[in-house]
Protein backbone atom coordinates (compact mmCIF):
# COMPACT_ATOMS: atom_id res chain seq x y z
CA UNK A 1 0.00 0.00 0.00
CA UNK A 2 1.45 3.41 0.46
CA UNK A 3 1.89 5.86 3.73
CA UNK A 4 -1.88 6.86 4.32
CA UNK A 5 -2.47 3.63 5.02
CA UNK A 6 -1.30 3.92 8.62
CA UNK A 7 -4.85 6.29 8.65
CA UNK A 8 -6.21 3.18 9.28
CA UNK A 9 -5.69 1.12 12.62
CA UNK A 10 -7.47 -0.97 15.02
CA UNK A 11 -6.70 -1.23 18.89
CA UNK A 12 -8.21 -3.38 21.55
CA UNK A 13 -8.19 -1.53 24.80
CA UNK A 14 -9.69 -4.23 26.76
CA UNK A 15 -11.27 -7.49 26.43
CA UNK A 16 -14.01 -8.63 28.60
CA UNK A 17 -16.13 -12.29 29.59
CA UNK A 18 -16.39 -14.53 26.23
CA UNK A 19 -15.54 -12.49 22.98
CA UNK A 20 -16.77 -9.03 24.05
CA UNK A 21 -14.59 -6.02 23.84
CA UNK A 22 -13.34 -2.37 23.58
CA UNK A 23 -11.38 -0.94 21.53
CA UNK A 24 -10.52 2.46 18.86
CA UNK A 25 -10.74 2.11 15.35
CA UNK A 26 -8.53 5.28 13.97
CA UNK A 27 -9.33 6.63 10.85
CA UNK A 28 -8.36 9.80 8.25
CA UNK A 29 -11.05 10.91 9.80
CA UNK A 30 -10.89 10.82 13.30
CA UNK A 31 -11.32 7.55 15.62
CA UNK A 32 -14.53 5.63 16.33
CA UNK A 33 -14.28 4.24 19.85
CA UNK A 34 -15.49 0.82 19.65
CA UNK A 35 -18.27 -0.98 20.39
CA UNK A 36 -20.44 2.08 18.71
CA UNK A 37 -23.50 2.69 16.44
CA UNK A 38 -23.41 4.29 13.67
CA UNK A 39 -26.12 6.13 12.06
CA UNK A 40 -27.85 5.41 9.04
CA UNK A 41 -27.54 8.40 6.45
CA UNK A 42 -28.81 6.13 3.64
CA UNK A 43 -28.79 9.28 0.82
CA UNK A 44 -25.95 11.12 2.73
CA UNK A 45 -28.07 12.46 5.05
CA UNK A 46 -30.24 10.77 8.30
CA UNK A 47 -33.45 11.67 7.24
CA UNK A 48 -34.81 15.00 9.22
CA UNK A 49 -31.95 15.75 11.11
CA UNK A 50 -28.91 17.87 10.45
CA UNK A 51 -25.14 16.45 10.47
CA UNK A 52 -24.45 19.00 13.51
CA UNK A 53 -27.34 17.75 15.23
CA UNK A 54 -26.15 14.00 14.78
CA UNK A 55 -22.80 15.41 15.89
CA UNK A 56 -24.38 16.58 18.91
CA UNK A 57 -26.09 13.98 20.12
CA UNK A 58 -22.80 11.97 19.71
CA UNK A 59 -22.80 9.93 16.79
CA UNK A 60 -18.77 9.28 16.19
CA UNK A 61 -19.75 7.90 12.23
CA UNK A 62 -22.20 7.90 9.93
CA UNK A 63 -23.17 5.11 7.16
CA UNK A 64 -24.46 6.31 3.91
CA UNK A 65 -25.49 3.72 0.86
CA UNK A 66 -23.26 3.37 -1.80
CA UNK A 67 -26.08 1.83 -4.30
CA UNK A 68 -28.57 4.98 -3.59
CA UNK A 69 -25.70 7.37 -4.20
CA UNK A 70 -24.30 5.86 -6.99
CA UNK A 71 -27.95 6.43 -8.70
CA UNK A 72 -28.50 9.76 -7.42
CA UNK A 73 -26.50 12.32 -7.40
CA UNK A 74 -23.76 9.71 -8.56
CA UNK A 75 -20.35 8.50 -7.42
CA UNK A 76 -18.32 11.06 -9.69
CA UNK A 77 -20.00 13.95 -8.48
CA UNK A 78 -19.50 13.32 -4.58
CA UNK A 79 -15.45 12.64 -6.15
CA UNK A 80 -15.74 16.05 -7.54
CA UNK A 81 -17.38 17.45 -4.48
CA UNK A 82 -13.98 16.27 -2.16
CA UNK A 83 -15.80 12.82 -0.80
CA UNK A 84 -19.18 11.78 1.02
CA UNK A 85 -18.22 13.77 4.28
CA UNK A 86 -17.13 17.30 2.36
CA UNK A 87 -20.33 16.61 0.64
CA UNK A 88 -22.37 16.46 3.15
CA UNK A 89 -20.74 18.88 5.96
CA UNK A 90 -20.22 15.55 8.51
CA UNK A 91 -16.66 16.36 9.63
CA UNK A 92 -16.29 13.01 10.59
CA UNK A 93 -15.82 9.50 9.43
CA UNK A 94 -17.85 7.97 7.09
CA UNK A 95 -18.93 4.02 6.00
CA UNK A 96 -20.30 2.99 2.76
CA UNK A 97 -22.28 -0.39 2.02
CA UNK A 98 -21.40 -1.83 -1.41
CA UNK A 99 -24.77 -2.07 -2.53
CA UNK A 100 -24.74 -6.16 -2.01
CA UNK A 101 -28.44 -5.79 0.51
CA UNK A 102 -29.96 -4.06 -2.47
CA UNK A 103 -29.31 -7.02 -4.88
CA UNK A 104 -31.80 -8.49 -1.97
CA UNK A 105 -34.23 -5.67 -1.62
CA UNK A 106 -34.12 -5.19 -4.96
CA UNK A 107 -34.55 -9.41 -5.87
CA UNK A 108 -37.52 -10.03 -3.79
CA UNK A 109 -38.87 -6.73 -2.66
CA UNK A 110 -38.30 -7.30 1.14
CA UNK A 111 -37.03 -4.03 1.35
CA UNK A 112 -35.29 -3.02 4.93
CA UNK A 113 -35.99 -6.56 6.59
CA UNK A 114 -32.87 -8.36 7.77
CA UNK A 115 -34.58 -10.68 10.58
CA UNK A 116 -36.87 -13.32 9.41
CA UNK A 117 -38.24 -16.27 10.45
CA UNK A 118 -36.44 -19.30 9.00
CA UNK A 119 -38.67 -21.53 9.72
CA UNK A 120 -42.16 -21.06 7.15
CA UNK A 121 -41.14 -22.34 3.74
CA UNK A 122 -38.08 -22.88 1.29
CA UNK A 123 -37.80 -21.33 -1.89
CA UNK A 124 -34.89 -19.62 -4.48
CA UNK A 125 -37.46 -17.83 -6.38
CA UNK A 126 -38.65 -16.29 -3.63
CA UNK A 127 -40.65 -12.76 -4.23
CA UNK A 128 -42.58 -10.42 -1.65
CA UNK A 129 -45.86 -9.97 -2.37
CA UNK A 130 -47.13 -7.63 -4.92
CA UNK A 131 -43.28 -7.23 -5.68
CA UNK A 132 -41.40 -7.25 -9.05
CA UNK A 133 -38.04 -8.91 -9.19
CA UNK A 134 -35.86 -6.08 -10.16
CA UNK A 135 -32.04 -7.32 -9.44
CA UNK A 136 -30.68 -10.35 -11.18
CA UNK A 137 -27.76 -12.09 -9.98
CA UNK A 138 -25.01 -13.74 -12.31
CA UNK A 139 -21.55 -15.19 -10.98
CA UNK A 140 -19.85 -12.46 -12.78
CA UNK A 141 -22.61 -9.51 -10.93
CA UNK A 142 -25.78 -8.28 -10.66
CA UNK A 143 -28.06 -6.28 -13.29
CA UNK A 144 -30.48 -3.97 -11.80
CA UNK A 145 -33.34 -1.86 -12.63
CA UNK A 146 -33.10 1.79 -10.92
CA UNK A 147 -35.87 2.17 -8.26
CA UNK A 148 -35.79 5.37 -9.91
CA UNK A 149 -36.45 5.96 -13.37
CA UNK A 150 -36.34 2.20 -14.75
CA UNK A 151 -32.87 2.55 -16.21
CA UNK A 152 -30.74 -0.82 -16.13
CA UNK A 153 -27.60 -0.54 -14.56
CA UNK A 154 -24.82 -3.43 -13.67
CA UNK A 155 -22.64 -4.08 -10.44
CA UNK A 156 -19.63 -6.23 -10.67
CA UNK A 157 -17.07 -6.25 -7.89
CA UNK A 158 -14.87 -4.08 -9.69
CA UNK A 159 -18.13 -1.74 -10.15
CA UNK A 160 -18.59 -1.53 -6.48
CA UNK A 161 -14.87 -0.94 -5.39
CA UNK A 162 -14.65 2.15 -7.91
CA UNK A 163 -17.95 3.41 -7.21
CA UNK A 164 -17.68 3.31 -3.37
CA UNK A 165 -13.85 4.71 -4.12
CA UNK A 166 -15.11 7.44 -5.68
CA UNK A 167 -17.87 8.34 -2.85
CA UNK A 168 -14.67 8.12 -0.66
CA UNK A 169 -15.84 7.15 2.47
CA UNK A 170 -13.55 5.80 5.10
CA UNK A 171 -14.43 2.20 5.67
CA UNK A 172 -16.17 0.04 2.49
CA UNK A 173 -17.69 -2.76 1.96
CA UNK A 174 -16.65 -6.00 -0.31
CA UNK A 175 -19.73 -6.32 -3.01
CA UNK A 176 -21.65 -9.49 -1.63
CA UNK A 177 -24.79 -11.58 -2.37
CA UNK A 178 -26.91 -10.82 0.29
CA UNK A 179 -29.57 -14.18 0.57
CA UNK A 180 -32.56 -14.67 2.36
CA UNK A 181 -33.63 -17.45 5.38
CA UNK A 182 -35.78 -18.61 2.49
CA UNK A 183 -33.47 -19.28 -0.09
CA UNK A 184 -32.54 -23.63 -0.15
CA UNK A 185 -29.27 -25.13 1.60
CA UNK A 186 -27.97 -25.55 -2.75
CA UNK A 187 -28.59 -22.09 -2.64
CA UNK A 188 -27.00 -20.38 0.30
CA UNK A 189 -23.84 -22.55 -0.48
CA UNK A 190 -23.72 -21.66 -4.27
CA UNK A 191 -24.09 -17.63 -2.58
CA UNK A 192 -21.35 -18.21 0.32
CA UNK A 193 -19.16 -19.43 -2.91
CA UNK A 194 -19.92 -16.21 -5.17
CA UNK A 195 -19.43 -13.94 -2.63
CA UNK A 196 -15.89 -15.54 -1.78
CA UNK A 197 -15.14 -15.22 -5.47
CA UNK A 198 -16.14 -11.68 -5.45
CA UNK A 199 -14.56 -10.97 -2.62
CA UNK A 200 -10.65 -11.80 -3.91
CA UNK A 201 -11.86 -9.33 -6.87
CA UNK A 202 -12.76 -6.85 -4.70
CA UNK A 203 -9.37 -6.97 -2.84
CA UNK A 204 -7.73 -6.84 -6.12
CA UNK A 205 -9.40 -4.14 -7.90
CA UNK A 206 -9.04 -2.17 -4.19
CA UNK A 207 -5.54 -2.51 -4.53
CA UNK A 208 -5.36 -1.53 -7.89
CA UNK A 209 -7.65 1.83 -7.15
CA UNK A 210 -5.71 2.59 -3.66
CA UNK A 211 -2.18 2.71 -5.88
CA UNK A 212 -3.70 4.91 -8.17
CA UNK A 213 -5.28 7.41 -5.96
CA UNK A 214 -2.49 7.98 -3.64
CA UNK A 215 -3.10 11.44 -3.16
CA UNK A 216 -6.82 10.09 -1.57
CA UNK A 217 -6.53 9.13 2.15
CA UNK A 218 -6.66 4.93 2.61
CA UNK A 219 -10.15 3.73 2.51
CA UNK A 220 -10.43 0.22 5.22
CA UNK A 221 -11.97 -2.28 2.93
CA UNK A 222 -14.36 -5.01 5.18
CA UNK A 223 -15.19 -8.21 4.10
CA UNK A 224 -18.70 -9.52 4.46
CA UNK A 225 -19.36 -13.20 5.76
CA UNK A 226 -22.60 -14.71 4.80
CA UNK A 227 -24.28 -18.20 5.13
CA UNK A 228 -27.56 -17.38 6.75
CA UNK A 229 -28.10 -19.97 9.69
CA UNK A 230 -25.78 -22.40 8.67
CA UNK A 231 -23.40 -22.74 10.95
CA UNK A 232 -21.36 -24.82 8.93
CA UNK A 233 -21.32 -22.52 5.87
CA UNK A 234 -21.13 -19.32 8.27
CA UNK A 235 -17.29 -20.66 9.88
CA UNK A 236 -16.73 -21.86 6.18
CA UNK A 237 -17.50 -17.87 5.10
CA UNK A 238 -15.18 -16.21 8.06
CA UNK A 239 -12.20 -19.06 7.83
CA UNK A 240 -12.28 -18.32 3.85
CA UNK A 241 -12.29 -14.21 4.34
CA UNK A 242 -10.15 -14.03 7.09
CA UNK A 243 -7.40 -15.97 5.74
CA UNK A 244 -7.89 -14.09 1.97
CA UNK A 245 -4.87 -12.34 1.01
CA UNK A 246 -4.03 -11.53 -2.90
CA UNK A 247 -2.21 -9.03 -4.64
CA UNK A 248 -0.12 -8.73 -1.19
CA UNK A 249 -3.43 -7.06 1.26
CA UNK A 250 -5.87 -9.21 2.72
CA UNK A 251 -9.67 -7.43 4.58
CA UNK A 252 -8.94 -4.45 6.96
CA UNK A 253 -12.25 -5.31 8.71
CA UNK A 254 -15.23 -7.77 8.38
CA UNK A 255 -18.98 -7.68 7.98
CA UNK A 256 -21.50 -10.07 8.96
CA UNK A 257 -24.49 -9.62 6.77
CA UNK A 258 -27.59 -11.38 5.56
CA UNK A 259 -30.47 -11.82 6.81
CA UNK A 260 -30.39 -13.62 10.06
CA UNK A 261 -33.31 -15.43 12.33
CA UNK A 262 -33.28 -12.99 15.42
CA UNK A 263 -33.75 -15.79 17.80
CA UNK A 264 -30.45 -17.37 16.64
CA UNK A 265 -28.21 -13.68 16.45
CA UNK A 266 -25.90 -14.24 19.34
CA UNK A 267 -25.17 -18.28 17.84
CA UNK A 268 -24.25 -17.52 14.50
CA UNK A 269 -22.49 -14.13 15.17
CA UNK A 270 -20.48 -15.98 17.90
CA UNK A 271 -19.46 -19.12 14.97
CA UNK A 272 -18.42 -16.13 12.90
CA UNK A 273 -16.14 -14.07 15.68
CA UNK A 274 -14.71 -17.68 16.64
CA UNK A 275 -13.37 -17.69 13.18
CA UNK A 276 -12.13 -14.11 12.40
CA UNK A 277 -8.72 -12.91 13.16
CA UNK A 278 -9.09 -11.46 16.59
CA UNK A 279 -7.40 -8.56 15.73
CA UNK A 280 -9.83 -6.94 13.25
CA UNK A 281 -12.60 -4.76 13.71
CA UNK A 282 -16.14 -6.84 13.22
CA UNK A 283 -18.95 -4.87 12.13
CA UNK A 284 -22.81 -5.97 12.34
CA UNK A 285 -24.48 -5.17 8.90
CA UNK A 286 -28.53 -4.00 9.67
CA UNK A 287 -28.98 -4.94 13.50
CA UNK A 288 -30.68 -1.99 15.56
CA UNK A 289 -32.67 -2.94 18.21
CA UNK A 290 -31.66 -2.49 21.80
CA UNK A 291 -31.97 -5.97 23.04
CA UNK A 292 -30.25 -6.72 19.78
CA UNK A 293 -26.98 -5.09 21.26
CA UNK A 294 -26.28 -6.31 23.68
CA UNK A 295 -26.33 -9.74 22.28
CA UNK A 296 -24.19 -8.33 19.81
CA UNK A 297 -21.48 -6.89 21.57
CA UNK A 298 -21.29 -9.82 24.13
CA UNK A 299 -20.65 -11.74 21.25
CA UNK A 300 -17.79 -9.98 19.92
CA UNK A 301 -19.01 -7.26 17.25
CA UNK A 302 -17.30 -3.85 16.96
CA UNK A 303 -19.72 -1.54 14.97
CA UNK A 304 -22.97 -1.88 14.49
CA UNK A 305 -25.61 0.23 11.63
CA UNK A 306 -29.34 0.15 11.19
CA UNK A 307 -31.80 2.45 10.31
CA UNK A 308 -34.58 1.29 12.63
CA UNK A 309 -34.23 4.10 15.12
CA UNK A 310 -34.84 6.81 12.50
CA UNK A 311 -37.19 5.13 10.54
CA UNK A 312 -39.31 4.46 13.36
CA UNK A 313 -39.37 8.12 15.01
CA UNK A 314 -40.75 9.22 11.44
CA UNK A 315 -44.20 7.26 12.61
CA UNK A 316 -44.10 8.35 16.03
CA UNK A 317 -42.24 5.19 17.63
CA UNK A 318 -39.75 6.27 20.19
CA UNK A 319 -37.83 4.34 22.86
CA UNK A 320 -37.45 4.52 26.22
CA UNK A 321 -35.67 2.55 29.13
CA UNK A 322 -38.89 0.82 29.94
CA UNK A 323 -39.96 -0.16 25.64
CA UNK A 324 -40.66 2.12 22.62
CA UNK A 325 -44.55 3.35 22.20
CA UNK A 326 -46.20 5.65 19.62
CA UNK A 327 -46.66 9.68 20.42
CA UNK A 328 -49.13 9.79 18.17
CA UNK A 329 -51.43 8.33 20.53
CA UNK A 330 -54.35 9.43 22.66
CA UNK A 331 -52.65 9.01 25.94
CA UNK A 332 -49.59 11.37 25.24
CA UNK A 333 -51.95 14.69 23.82
CA UNK A 334 -51.44 15.92 27.92
CA UNK A 335 -48.35 14.24 28.96
CA UNK A 336 -45.92 17.31 29.64
CA UNK A 337 -42.85 15.31 30.34
CA UNK A 338 -40.34 14.36 28.27
CA UNK A 339 -39.95 11.22 25.94
CA UNK A 340 -37.75 9.52 28.85
CA UNK A 341 -37.01 11.16 32.05
CA UNK A 342 -33.35 9.48 31.80
CA UNK A 343 -32.31 10.84 28.41
CA UNK A 344 -30.10 13.97 27.81
CA UNK A 345 -30.73 14.32 24.35
CA UNK A 346 -31.96 17.88 23.31
CA UNK A 347 -35.37 17.04 22.21
CA UNK A 348 -36.16 15.24 26.11
CA UNK A 349 -34.40 18.79 27.03
CA UNK A 350 -35.95 20.83 25.71
CA UNK A 351 -39.80 19.54 24.44
CA UNK A 352 -42.53 17.59 26.18
CA UNK A 353 -44.37 14.43 24.90
CA UNK A 354 -47.72 16.58 24.68
CA UNK A 355 -45.94 18.87 22.32
CA UNK A 356 -44.58 15.81 20.12
CA UNK A 357 -48.16 14.21 20.16
CA UNK A 358 -49.19 17.73 18.75
CA UNK A 359 -46.55 18.13 15.96
CA UNK A 360 -47.25 14.45 14.99
CA UNK A 361 -50.53 14.36 14.60
CA UNK A 362 -50.61 17.91 13.04
CA UNK A 363 -48.10 16.32 10.44
CA UNK A 364 -45.90 18.83 11.23
CA UNK A 365 -41.86 18.11 9.58
CA UNK A 366 -40.45 19.17 13.10
CA UNK A 367 -41.72 15.90 14.79
CA UNK A 368 -39.39 13.78 12.43
CA UNK A 369 -36.58 15.83 13.46
CA UNK A 370 -37.08 15.85 17.38
CA UNK A 371 -37.99 11.52 17.46
CA UNK A 372 -35.03 11.00 15.34
CA UNK A 373 -32.73 12.78 17.53
CA UNK A 374 -34.29 11.19 20.27
CA UNK A 375 -34.13 7.78 19.14
CA UNK A 376 -30.53 7.95 17.42
CA UNK A 377 -29.42 9.79 20.93
CA UNK A 378 -31.03 7.14 22.95
CA UNK A 379 -29.42 4.12 21.15
CA UNK A 380 -25.72 6.08 20.64
CA UNK A 381 -26.16 6.90 24.62
CA UNK A 382 -27.00 3.12 25.38
CA UNK A 383 -24.00 1.34 23.57
CA UNK A 384 -21.56 4.29 24.88
CA UNK A 385 -22.65 2.91 28.29
CA UNK A 386 -22.28 -0.88 27.24
CA UNK A 387 -18.65 0.22 25.85
CA UNK A 388 -17.91 2.01 29.33
CA UNK A 389 -19.40 -1.39 31.11
CA UNK A 390 -16.91 -3.63 29.33
CA UNK A 391 -14.28 -0.77 30.67
CA UNK A 392 -15.36 -0.77 34.36
CA UNK A 393 -15.98 -4.64 34.24
CA UNK A 394 -20.15 -3.86 34.37
CA UNK A 395 -21.30 -5.24 31.37
CA UNK A 396 -23.20 -7.96 32.91
CA UNK A 397 -24.84 -5.89 35.40
CA UNK A 398 -25.49 -3.06 32.80
CA UNK A 399 -27.17 -5.59 30.18
CA UNK A 400 -29.57 -7.42 33.24
CA UNK A 401 -30.73 -4.09 34.40
CA UNK A 402 -31.85 -2.69 31.17
CA UNK A 403 -33.41 -5.81 29.67
CA UNK A 404 -35.13 -6.52 33.13
CA UNK A 405 -36.94 -2.75 32.46
CA UNK A 406 -36.89 -2.94 28.80
CA UNK A 407 -40.55 -4.79 27.69
CA UNK A 408 -40.00 -5.24 23.89
CA UNK A 409 -43.74 -5.42 23.45
CA UNK A 410 -44.60 -2.93 25.90
CA UNK A 411 -46.11 0.04 23.54
CA UNK A 412 -48.00 2.17 26.48
CA UNK A 413 -44.76 3.17 28.85
CA UNK A 414 -45.99 5.16 32.27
Amino acid sequence: MNSSEATFSFEITTTAEGLARAGTITTAHGPIKTPCFIPVGTKATVKSVLPESMKALGAQALLANAYHLYLQPGADLLEEAGGLGRFMNWPGPTVTDSGGFQVLSLGVGFKKILAMDATTFRSDDVIADKKDRLAHVDQDGVTFKSHIDGSIHRFTPEISMQVQHQIGADIIFAFDECTTLHNTRKYQEAAVDRTSAWAKRCLEEHRRLTDMRKDHPYQALFGIIQGAQYEDLRRLAAKDLGSMSTSGISFDGFGIGGALDKRELGTIVSWVNQELPEGKPKHLLGIGAPEDLFIAVENGVDMFDCVLPSRIARTSAVFTMTGRFNLSNAPYRRQFAPIDDECDCYTCTNYTRAYLHHLFRSKEILAATLATIHNERFIVRLVEKMRQGLIDGTFSEIKNEFLAKYNIKRQNPD
